[in-house]
């Protein structure tokens, strides 16, 4: 046997191994691309749709907290002035 017959011979012999190896991965990434990603992807979405929506309420939230403060603050003077004239 030549060395080309007995390296056609190994290769025929890796080939049929393999084959299930390089079949499973092929099945694998049909899976990732078809069924995992994109639920990946929409999961991503829908994180970063509550963290926009999250950031625009604490801006809100913290305008609200300025607005109570001033309101305490009136009341406070208002309270205090009712109390004099009492």
């Amino acid at each position: 046997m030549t060395d080309n017959e007995l390296l056609l011979a190994i290769s025929g012999i890796m080939d049929k191994k393999l084959k299930p190896i390089y079949d499973r991965l092929t099945k694998i990434e049909l899976t990732q691309e078809t069924r995992i990603l994109p639920r990946l992807e929409e999961m991503e979405a829908c994180y970063t749709s509550t963290f926009n929506r999250y950031q625009s309420g604490v801006e809100q939230i913290d305008a609200m907290q300025a607005d109570i403060d001033v309101i305490k603050n009136v009341i406070r003077e208002h309270s205090e002035k009712l109390q004099k004239i009492s």
